[in-house]
């Protein structure tokens, strides 16, 4: 039986985050999980409950979980560091960094549609077997060779695990090291943050372990699953199972140490609230120009992969109010990203917040997760009984 109890500690104006908190687990809605609140440049919520695995092996504080497309937010913001750094210009053709790119219709994609999910390429058309899910030259030589879906720049549709290969060799051509190394050595390192793109082998003994959804991922009212096998040679279908890894490797060392920019950063929920905190208001991680860019609106619309609609800045998730499966509380400028079974982290600079949860047990929604809508709306009670 997992056990309930919440651990680690929450400021006393934030009694309601470790009330809600406490309430999803009595519940029986996770397994492990953790929750971080970073407000004003303090760190006030920190709090974890549960177990990691099937065993029952307590949630510790420093245990790491796999959170999926959160991973894709963490990048972008590697990203948009390396253009306050000067080495990266999002405005250029890709073919600038990536000659090989510029064939089969490609020749006009910039930077920045690879981030917003406008890049035409948001799966493989390509069979590929299963182990090529780790081998780093041959995806990025695919996806340079291959025609796009579409026009690029003319739509969006999200890139699911394409985005990593795209945005991440165009990153190491242009800085000569992988997202991976600069995450180390340029935000986590220097910020102390337990966030990792490649888990070392030291860490891995940290990693909880993921529980399959008790039902089918749903995106609205759409089952992808039922796309899928209704349309087996749809897009949909191919970004969910080309190489068919990307669904089935979560548990493995090979996924946990592979680098995957889009999919497979592991972290606690303390440094994702800390790292969208800090970037959410002027404490010198990011420029005011690279923030104003990161809430900038670039995509919106039907999307044609995820069957539902979506808004994005550059490789951020944007803020959909009024939709309840898409909303990152009711900061109207919040950006950030969920992560498939429920990992969620985003930044709101007008409230100068970080906030963030990580599970291990999967939930079917493709967006945003119920778990952390409940915590996010405990959270907003706070500030507003507070400011």
């Amino acid at each position: 039986m997992t056990d309930s109890t919440v651990r680690g500690t929450c400021d006393p104006r934030f009694g309601p985050v470790a009330d809600a908190f406490q309430a999803l687990h009595e519940a029986g809605l996770d397994q492990g999980s953790a929750c971080a609140v970073y407000w004003q440049g303090e760190l006030l919520v920190d709090l974890w409950a549960g177990s990691r695995n099937r065993e029952g092996l307590p949630w510790e504080r420093d245990t790491l979980v796999n959170i999926f497309s959160v991973s894709k937010a963490v990048t972008a913001i590697c990203v948009q560091l390396a253009v306050d750094m000067g080495l990266l210009a999002l405005e250029r053709p890709v073919t600038y960094y990536w000659p090989e790119y510029g064939v089969a219709g490609k020749r006009n994609t910039r930077v920045q549609w690879l981030l917003n999910h406008r890049a035409g390429q948001p799966a493989l058309k390509t069979p590929m077997p299963a182990e090529a899910l780790y081998d780093w030259e041959r995806m990025t030589a695919t996806l340079a060779a291959e025609q796009p879906w579409w026009e690029p720049g003319t739509r969006h549709g999200y890139h699911m695990i394409s985005y990593g290969w795209l945005v991440g060799e165009v990153f190491r051509r242009a800085l000569g090291i992988s997202v991976g190394r600069f995450l180390r050595e340029e935000v986590a390192g220097p910020l102390g943050l337990d966030l990792h793109l490649g888990v070392a082998d030291s860490d891995l003994y940290r990693i909880a372990r993921l529980r399959p959804a008790d039902g089918p991922p749903q995106a609205g009212r759409v089952g992808l699953y039922q796309h899928v096998m209704d349309q087996p040679h749809s897009v949909t279908a191919a970004a969910l199972t080309n190489p068919i890894t990307i669904t089935t490797g979560g548990n493995t060392r090979e996924w946990q140490q592979a680098e995957l920019p889009a999919v497979n950063m592991h972290a606690t929920a303390r440094a994702l609230a800390t790292l969208f905190g800090k970037i959410s208001g002027d404490e010198g991680v990011l420029s005011a120009a690279a923030r104003r860019r990161c809430q900038q609106e670039e995509s919106r619309g039907p999307d044609p992969v995820l069957l539902t609609p979506t808004r994005f800045g550059p490789g951020f998730m944007l803020q959909q109010l009024g939709d309840p499966e898409a909303e990152l509380g009711p900061g109207a400028g919040a950006f950030g990203h969920p992560g498939a079974g429920g990992a969620l982290a985003l930044a709101d600079p007008d409230r100068h917040l970080g906030f963030a949860y990580t599970m291990n047990r999967m939930g079917p929604h493709v967006l945003v997760d119920p778990r952390p809508r409940r915590l996010l709306a405990a959270v907003y009670q706070c500030l507003e009984a507070v400011t």
